[in-house]
């Protein structure tokens, strides 16, 4: 009976210890170092990131049950889950490979979410409540967000629920007050990298939410640019940054215009019709614009419910987003400003454009669909699927 009982003791701690070692080694692979280094240098921001034990994962998860998914994509897997407390939050499970052939690069993109978003604190930016590393595949909670993303919300419209053009306004300012929080407000200015309908997120309230930090970048104050390989997702890439790979604010602006378009005419970015090439809506919008027919393209329910000067106004501004030289788009600043004061002029306050485009629009339209119809084989990397925080997928 001793003998039994302490070889049952001896393999009960030799267990613990193996436990303990493998949750080092998994913490150590998975960036817990580089997270800890990181936090331990920025004081202010150590309590924002929770590290969570494997037994409050799995039981919010309810042992990662499959009708707790959300969704699945590129980046990884989302589950739904509830935490001891009984909030409710969104647990994203990176899409890492397993064992030999485990990614190391997505592992940087891991933790560099979780350093970015610890930096941040803004009403339309998702927030990061913890991170969990001792485990082979690392994870990410963040708030749960509920009601799907803009992209389905455009695109997947229904009559019970239509996107009105207040709605479609009042996001517009949010996306834009976010981006520039980011680029002047936060600790450290960051380069979102990948603005476009699908990383947007709908509250419960439809507030956006700006979400995916995954390629994001933090710059210093005193640099203006950030070269890259470069990454991105077709129609929201800006084609200066794809020629010169040199990412700067102005980047961030063109995929905020793209967006602009996407809210005005309910159109997908890239637009693929039978028998006919693939196309960007970039060109289609601006040759619209050039054209003097921007109404034929417009969704149908803008054309109906929205003020035709606020339209024409956003319409004006999503151009100069959408300028071939990215010194000559507005700043994130002065675009947040106009859509505030779109919203704000009921009456006879008419915002008028800096400058005269229509000399370029032609060579904006030529570099788009040369984007547009880049082969996804080539050396830079696209995003195509994204996974949402949310319950709609």
């Amino acid at each position: 009976m001793f003998l039994l009982l302490g070889t049952w003791r001896m393999y009960k701690v030799f267990k613990r210890k193996k436990d303990t070692m493998l949750k080092q080694k998994y913490f150590k692979r998975n960036g817990g170092l580089l997270l800890q280094q990181h936090l331990s240098s920025n004081g202010s921001t150590v309590e924002k990131v929770k590290l969570f034990t494997s037994m409050e994962i799995e039981k919010a998860t309810d042992y990662y049950n499959e009708n707790r998914i959300l969704g699945q994509g590129g980046q990884g897997t989302v589950y739904k889950g509830m935490l001891s407390d009984g909030s409710i939050v969104a647990i994203k499970k990176s899409k890492m490979v397993e064992g030999k052939n485990f990614d190391e690069k997505k592992v940087k993109q891991f933790i560099n979410e979780v350093i970015i978003l610890s930096q941040v604190n803004h009403r339309n930016v998702v927030k990061l409540l913890g991170c969990f590393l001792e485990a082979e595949v690392p994870l990410l909670v963040y708030e749960f967000i509920p009601n799907g993303t803009l992209y389905n919300l455009i695109h997947s419209q229904n009559e019970e629920f239509p996107l009105t053009w207040e709605m479609r306004l009042r996001i517009a300012i949010e996306i834009a007050n976010a981006v520039f929080y980011l680029h002047s407000a936060a600790s450290v200015p960051i380069y979102h990298r990948d603005i476009k309908s699908s990383n947007i997120l709908l509250d419960d309230k439809y507030k956006a939410k700006v979400s995916d930090f995954g390629t994001s970048r933090s710059i210093a104050l005193e640099q203006t640019h950030l070269t890259t390989r470069v990454q991105g997702t077709f129609g929201y890439m800006d084609p200066e940054y794809f020629r010169s790979s040199q990412f700067t604010e102005k980047s961030d602006v063109y995929s905020l215009g793209v967006v602009l378009a996407e809210l005005l005419t309910g159109q997908k970015p890239i637009l693929t019709k039978q028998s006919e090439e693939v196309r960007g809506l970039v060109s289609l919008f601006l040759l619209s614009m050039q054209g003097n027919s921007l109404f034929d393209i417009l969704d149908s329910r803008v054309v109906n419910d929205g003020p035709e000067k606020e339209i024409i106004e956003v319409a004006k501004l999503a151009k100069r987003c959408l300028n071939l030289n990215g010194k000559q788009r507005p700043t994130i600043k002065r675009v947040a400003m106009e859509l505030e004061l779109i919203k704000a002029s009921k009456e006879d306050n008419v915002i008028e454009g800096s400058g005269d485009e229509e000399s370029e629009t032609d060579d904006i339209i030529e570099s788009c669909d040369d984007i547009a119809s880049y082969s996804i084989t080539e050396s830079f990397e696209i995003d195509s699927e994204t996974v949402p925080l949310n319950s709609s997928f």
